[in-house]
């Protein structure tokens, strides 16, 4: 079977880490790269391969190119996800997937009336060990789920990254940071009931750090974190009435786990896994497409407007806005 050719839309930092990891896997390749200026796009495809292009419209136009994956400022998600998929072509955009509900659902619905595959990047969703933890949810060895804790810190306001810091870029801890652990509260306990936000406001108005409180009709509670302030352990904690799973450092990485049970035994889940981490949602993908499928079961299209909205609402709560919204 031929490749499945990737085409890259903004080659940033995590396009790269994405491009890397895709040569752990048989069957993928690098295909094209589109950058707003040819001579990134020339530097990306001498590492990775692939025909570079001085603009996203020849990218999406390249006729090899079996999906696109949207790796560019959270504003530009929208604009660029959407023309992708009215050229129809399948789009893998990176999280956040947009800058608000609004924005997803108008991504969502281009897809649905083009009837072309659009899913989340949030890669966490389809690693082997977030795969493990659904699994012991389901098996009810951990009795009915009370609390979701977890949090993401990374010592970063202070490196005056531009996509962090500025309100135009969408910047912030909650959208870069705390959708992880948003998104994995979503995936054990689903919409929740009430959502209690706080936050810090750096002097240039984007959230240095955000605590939010999730409720949910079933009397569980969400306890979740994000800080671009300082770096924290960035573990997770799934506690129900017969036991607790905990997830090591770092909790949406590849990594160690395990179960502790009331009656005092303990299940083991060592990490062996290599790489980064980025691949699995690529696979997962690319299965998608070829089996002529628009959404995935392991994150719908109605989890990420869904968990947009959570977002949403915290950002209302703590008064976070960004200059180019309605």
């Amino acid at each position: 079977m031929s490749n499945f050719n990737w085409g890259i839309l903004g080659p940033g930092g995590i396009a790269r880490a994405f491009a890397s990891d895709l040569q752990f896997l048989e069957g993928h390749c690098v295909g094209a790269v589109g950058s707003r200026t040819l001579s990134n796009a020339q530097a990306f495809t001498k590492d990775f391969g692939g025909t570079a292009y001085g603009s996203y419209d020849e990218l999406i136009s390249d006729p090899i190119i079996d999906a696109i994956y949207v790796s560019t400022p959270h504003p530009a998600h929208k604009e660029n996800v959407i023309k992708a998929l009215n050229a129809g072509k399948p789009v893998l955009c990176e999280k956040p997937f947009a800058v608000n509900a609004h924005e997803a659902q108008e991504m969502v619905d281009a897809a649905q009336s083009n009837n072309v595959a659009l899913m989340e990047a949030m890669w966490a969703r389809f690693l082997p060990h977030y795969a493990q933890v659904r699994k012991i949810i389901t098996s009810g060895i951990l009795g009915r789920i009370t609390t979701v804790q977890a949090d993401h810190g990374q010592r970063l306001a202070d490196q005056n990254i531009a996509r962090l810091v500025e309100p135009a870029l969408a910047g912030g801890a909650l959208l870069d940071l705390g959708i992880y652990p948003v998104s994995f509260a979503h995936m054990i306990l689903g919409n929740p009931t009430k959502i209690t936000a706080s936050s810090v406001l750096t002097d240039k108005g984007v959230d240095g750090q955000t605590s939010i409180i999730l409720d949910y009709a079933d009397g569980a509670q969400a306890l979740l974190h994000a800080s671009m302030i300082e770096q924290t352990p960035c573990r997770a904690v799934v506690a129900g009435v017969d036991g607790w799973l905990e997830i090591d450092r770092t909790f949406y990485n590849p990594t160690s786990m395990r179960v502790n049970l009331f009656d005092g035994s303990i299940i083991e889940y060592p990490n062996n896994y290599i790489g980064h981490g980025l691949r699995e949602q690529a696979e997962v993908f690319k299965k998608l497409v070829l089996a002529g499928r628009t959404q995935s079961e392991i994150l719908n299209w109605k989890d990420t407007v869904d968990i947009m909205q959570t977002l949403d609402t915290v950002r209302s709560q703590i008064g976070l806005r960004f200059p180019f919204e309605k």
